[in-house]
C-alpha cells in the first residue's frame, strides 16, 4: 500500500501569516523588525536555526538551551493562540486526503513543526474525521529539512518503503528532502511560495484540487 507524507504548515494548514505574526513578536522583543523576506527564507525550518538567526539579526550573542526552550514554546504559544478560533485548513486538503484513503492509500505526516503543534493539529483533523497513519516531527530526528530523516521516519513507522511514498510540501528544502529520502515530491504553492522555488518537485501545483490519487500513484510508478 502506498503512502502520502504531508507536510504540515504551509501545506496542510494555512498557517504562513499566524506563524509570521508569532515569530514577529518574538523577533521585536529581542530587537529586530522582521521582514517578511526574512521570513520567507527560515519558514519550514526547525526553531533553533531560526532562533539562531534571529540573534545575528540582532547582533546579540545567542543565548544557552534553557532561554532557547523558553523562546521557542513563548513564539508556538502565541502560533497556537493565533489559529485556536479558526484552524486554517488549506482548501481541498480534507478532500484529498478522503480520496486517497477511499483509493488505499496511507497518508501520514512529516513536520518540522514541534510536537505540541502537531498534537494541537491533529486534534483538530481529527475533529473532521481525518486520520493519520503516522507522525513525524522534528523532535523525534536530530537532522531538519533539507535532510530526509524526518521523512524517513514516516515511511518506517508507516513499514512503507521510500519508493513507495509521495511527499507533498510547500518548501524547497523539504522537497529537497524527500529527493534525498528517495521519494517521489509534490510541491505546492502555498502562500508566500512560487512555482520557480519549488521546480524541483517532480510536480508542482497551485492547489489540492488540481491533484487526485490516480496521479499520484502515476507519479509513483514513475519513479519505481
Amino acid at each position: 500500500m502506498p503512502a502520502v507524507i504531508f507536510d504540515l504548515d504551509g501545506t496542510l494548514i494555512d498557517s504562513y501569516h499566524a506563524h509570521f505574526e508569532a515569530w514577529r513578536s518574538v523577533s521585536a522583543e529581542l530587537g529586530h523588525v522582521l521582514t517578511e523576506p526574512q521570513f520567507q527564507r527560515q519558514f519550514g525550518l526547525k526553531n533553533e536555526p531560526i532562533l539562531q538567526e534571529l540573534h545575528e539579526f540582532a547582533g546579540i550573542e545567542f543565548p544557552d538551551d534553557a532561554v532557547i526552550a523558553e523562546l521557542a514554546e513563548t513564539k508556538e504559544t502565541r502560533y497556537r493562540s493565533l489559529i485556536s478560533d479558526e484552524f486554517p485548513v488549506m482548501p481541498g486538503a480534507v478532500e484529498l486526503i478522503r480520496s486517497l484513503v477511499a483509493a488505499g492509500w496511507h497518508v501520514s505526516v512529516g513536520s518540522s513543526a514541534p510536537r505540541e503543534n502537531i498534537d494541537f493539529c491533529l486534534d483538530r483533523f481529527e475533529r473532521l474525521d481525518i486520520r493519520f497513519s503516522a507522525v513525524a516531527c522534528g523532535c523525534d530526528v536530530s537532522h531538519g529539512k533539507p535532510a530526509p530523516d524526518v521523512f524517513l521516519l514516516a515511511a518506517s513507522r508507516l513499514e512503507i518503503a521510500p519508493v513507495d511514498c509521495i511527499v507533498v510540501e510547500d518548501a524547497a528544502a523539504g522537497i529537497e528532502a524527500a529527493g534525498r529520502a528517495g521519494m517521489g515530491s509534490v510541491g505546492l504553492c502555498s502562500t508566500g511560495r512560487t512555482r520557480e522555488e519549488l521546480s524541483a518537485a517532480d510536480l508542482v501545483i497551485d492547489a489540492f484540487n488540481t491533484i487526485d490519487p490516480a496521479q499520484l500513484e502515476e507519479l509513483r510508478l514513475v519513479r519505481a
